[in-house]
Order: structure tokens, then sequence, then C-alpha cells
């Protein structure tokens, strides 16, 4: 494979369109509510009505407004149906023609589109994900051919340094300075890996990511490859993405074939190869070292560090891993520049971040929006706020590592460190809404209840600290507390805080925290000794007036 015939198949793809093109989303989501029968069923509807030379359905990845879902965009019309039943079919086709539908047509104008920023999902519910020859066409593989035949190793590190680019995993590290650390790493043999190892009750980023856009994870992976010197790359999947595992092993046995994997691609020097590795639903694979563990045929445990993966990862070999998001930036930086991506977001945090809006909101899909952009703007103008006129209580952010965030504080900032002031973290990108009839003690205690039954087990720390922890939820919950119990609840969680081995135990008090911080008045109102919620009120007015007294 050179350029020319990259070139070849991309202006071939783009001659074959035919006029008219029906876009039906085939993700998990719309495919739960019928989206491959209606597929069939469009298909059937054209062929019925003479129009198989005028139109043409094409099975895309995520439209993102999942919760109207089947959805269904007509191009180049513009116009997209939302909750299309199958036996609805002949009325889209009817309507090309002029006929009318009584069908639900989707606002495009709507600030859940026009908010946002797709970079990393900029081919997400446009280009068929089981065609190779869609993502050539819509770019694909031009970044790949570029640093291979243009750029050095160190160029590209550079490159990505330069972009302000941070794993979008969770924590954040700069992932230009990880790369670089495995770039300087002496071996004869280094390994790649992606984590899709998405676990996080509520989101869904990853898996929708490696359904609609697989080929943009290969080729992100393949310059990562090159540019620190790897021959080998692994992706650690979840064997509960059926889907996506599916998509990505089509998706590399298209790229072998047409030589954009395995040896001298691109008629270069560079071999690359990338093997899956589906994960048994273990929660705390997610975390690196365990991860690693996990591919070598291991159990799945975390291991002290350093030595970091940088310098003995797989099979004690320099390793780099980042994650599904992480890589899908990449592509784009290598082709827009790194001065591009440097612009979008904050100062600290650059770029964009795809999240996954679920719980109790309106429009409930997967979003992208530029680092900076308000908790408030994406709950009340992107996701709806709550249905029916409800009022939002909280979000939870990262998961299980995250914390619940109040509605007092949606001006809020979604970056790495406005986050982490109050109390919560980006993490892979969940997003759960919760409206006023929460009770968020009962939330604490589900995600730490999440988080002890995920933990491993090899720290005490987070091992017993975690059983601990809920059962004074527990008591408390019940009525059956007291301000001392309150006490040792937060006392016990900074000690698994800092004391655990591995992220998992370290971030599992997060939502116990937070909803400590925040929430404070639910807890008191549930302890025998406990300061009901109008004292509470009374206590700190008195305190104002007390400090305005005092001032004058």
């Amino acid at each position: 494979m050179d350029l020319f015939e990259l070139l070849e198949i991309a202006q071939k793809e783009s001659k074959t369109q035919k006029p008219i093109r029906l876009k039906c989303c085939t993700a998990a989501g719309c495919l739960s509510s019928n989206g491959l029968e209606l597929k069939l069923a469009l298909e059937k509807a054209i062929t019925d009505a003479g129009e198989n030379d005028k139109v043409d359905v094409i099975g895309v990845g995520c439209m993102g407004l999942c919760s109207e879902g089947p959805l269904v965009m007509v191009e180049p019309e513009g116009v997209l149906y939302g909750k299309v039943k199958p036996e609805e079919a002949p009325s889209i086709i009817s309507a090309l023609n002029g006929g009318k539908n009584k069908l639900k047509k989707i606002d495009l104008n709507h600030p859940f589109f026009k908010r946002q920023m797709p970079v990393v999902l900029e081919n997400s519910g446009k280009i068929d994900p089981e065609r190779i020859e869609a993502y050539i066409a819509a770019d694909g593989y031009l970044s790949l051919y570029r640093v291979l035949h243009e750029m050095k190793p160190v160029d590209v590190v550079n490159e990505i340094t330069k972009s302000g680019l941070r794993g979008r995993g969770g924590a954040g590290y700069p992932t230009g300075l990880k790369w670089s650390l495995v770039e300087k790493a002496t071996s004869d043999k280094k390994y790649v890996v992606c984590n899709a190892d998405e676990g996080d009750p509520g989101a869904f980023m990853d898996r929708s990511i490696l359904e609609s856009d697989p080929h943009r994870i290969l080729e992100g992976m393949a310059i990562a490859a090159y540019a620190v010197g790897a021959q080998q790359g692994f992706i650690y999947v979840r064997g509960e993405y059926p889907l996506a595992i599916n998509r990505l092993n089509t998706a590399i046995r298209q790229a072998r074939k047409l030589g954009l994997m395995g040896t001298q691609i691109f008629e270069s020097s560079f071999d690359f190869r990338i093997d899956i590795r589906i994960g048994a639903g273990a929660f705390v694979c997610g975390e690196e070292t365990a991860l690693m563990a996990s591919i070598e045929g291991r159990r799945g445990m975390p291991r002290s560090r350093p030595p970091f993966p940088s310098e003995a990862g797989l099979w004690g070999y320099p390793t780099l891993i980042n994650n599904v998001e992480t890589y899908s930036n990449i592509t784009p930086i290598i082709k827009n520049g790194a001065a591009w991506f440097a612009k979008i977001g904050t100062e600290k945090s650059k770029g964009t971040k795809v999240f996954a809006l679920a719980g109790n909101i309106s429009n409930t899909g997967l979003i992208e929006v530029p680092m900076g952009t308000t908790i408030g703007e994406i709950v009340n103008d992107i996701g709806g706020g709550v249905p029916d006129g409800g009022k939002v209580k909280a979000v939870q952010t990262g998961g299980p590592s995250g914390g619940c965030i109040p509605a007092s504080v949606f001006d809020t900032k979604v970056d790495y460190e406005s986050l982490m002031a109050v109390g919560s973290i980006m993490g892979s990108g969940g997003m759960i809404v919760m409206d006023d009839t929460a009770n968020m003690v009962n939330i604490a205690k589900f995600f730490i209840e999440f988080c002890m039954d995920e933990s491993c087990g090899k720290c005490v720390p987070c091992r017993a600290g975690t059983v601990q922890i809920k059962k004074i939820l527990d008591k408390i919950s019940e009525g059956n507390g007291t301000q001392d119990d309150l006490k040792k609840l937060n006392d016990l969680c900074e000690v698994v805080k800092n004391t655990s081995l591995c992220g998992l135990g370290q971030s599992a008090p997060n939502p116990v925290l937070s909803t400590l911080r925040h929430f404070n008045n639910e807890y008191q109102n549930l302890l025998k000794d406990g300061i009901p919620e109008k004292a509470v009120k009374v206590e700190k007015t008195a305190k104002v007036e007390k400090s305005e007294k005092s001032k004058k």
C-alpha cells in the first residue's frame, strides 16, 4: 500500500455515493431499540419503491442523542428522525418524493448539537464503521502515512507534547511526557496498549467510539507505536462489549488485508500488529498494572510502582498505556497540528472531552465539548435539564472514583483542576445527573458498595476499609448513627484514600467525601444526635449575622 493507492480508494468510495443517503444508527444503544430491524426495513422499502439507484442505506455509529434512538439521518437534506419504528420505514422513503409523514423530526439547531465540538467524534454517526473504505474516504490513515514518511519518532512525540493533550483515562497525565519516557527507554522490545476496560456505571464513551470509529483507534495506536519504537499492540476491551469487539476484529482484518497493519506499512521499515485481549469484567483491570497482569494471563491485581510501565510493563518491557479517547485524539493532532489542538480548551486542559450523559436528564447520550465548558451548560443547555420540569440536584462525574457535584456550583468548568477543587475528578467521562428526589447518602452507599465488590483484596485499606465504610453508611441510613460515626466515616475515608495500593482504593472514598462536603445536612438529618435541616439553616444565619455585627 502506498499513498497513491490510499487516495485511489478514497476517490472510488466518493464516486460510489448515491444522491440520497439514509444513515441509520447501528451502535449498541439504537440496536437495542430495533435499530438493525429498522435498517433492514429501510432497505426493503427502497427496493419496493424502485429507488435502489437513487437511495442508499448506510449503517453508521453513534449519532449522540441516544434517548431518541433509533435515529435516521437523511442526507443531503439534513433531516434527522428520532424513535423510528421499522414499520415506519416506507414513510421515510415516501417523504423523499414529496410525501408527508408524521415521524418525529429532531431540531438540529438545538443546543445539544450546536454547543458541541466534534474532534474525537468527528466520524461517529457519519461513516460505516465496518468498511475501511469509508474511513479512508474521511482522510483515514493519512496521518499514519505522514508520520512514517515525513516525521522522525521524536518529532511525533514532540508534536503530541506541544499539543498539551492529557490522558483521558482519568488522571490527566501529560500524554507527550508519557510517550517520551517510553521512547527514551532502551530495550529490544516495547509494547503499546489501549485500555478499553471501561467499567464506570453509566459510562459508555469508549464503547461508542470503538463501535463507531474502530480504525481511528488502530491508526492512533500505530502512530504511538512508531513514536515510541514498539512493534506489538494490545487492545484490552471489556467482554461485555461484544459489538465493539466484533468491529475491532473486522477493522484489524481489513487493515491487515490492505497492508496498513503488519510488516513494512506504507512501504516503510515500520512493522506493527495489534491483538485483542478480552477482559472478564473485573473493574480493577482498568488500573494499568492490573490490566497488564491480565494480558499476561495472570490474575488482574495491581502492583506497587515504581517501576512504572514506561520502564517495566508487559513481560518486563517498556510499555505505553493510553485509553480509547486519548488514542482517538492522535490522528486529528497530526492532521491539523499541535497549535490547532492547543487553542481548544483551557490553559492547563487542552482539547475537547467526550461525556456520556445519563441519569435524570432529558437528552441522554454522547456529547463532546471543549474543555472549560461549565457543568451547567452541559446539564441545562446541552442535556436539556431534568425531564418534565424537574430540578437538578447534583451530577456525578468520574464514576465510583469521582464525586457528587451540587447544582449550586454548576458554574464549575469541566477541566482537571476545577473538578478536583470541588471534590470530584474528570474520570473517563461518565456524567450521571440526579434530580431533587435523589438521596445522596444512598448514592454514596451505592458507589462504595460497587468499589467494595470490585476490590481485588490485595491491600488491607481497600479490602477492609471499604467494608467498614459501607457498615457505617448502613448504620447512618438506618437512623442509628451518631456524630461520632460521622467523624469515624470521614477519618476512615481519608485513611483508605491515602494508604491504598492502587487508584481503585485511593479514589473509592470520593463519592462519600464529596457528599459529606456538599450534602452534610442529609447525613445530619439521619443521625440520632444530628442537627435537623432547619436548625442547620438557623445556625448558618446566626453565624452570618454575628459576622456582620463584628464587621460593624
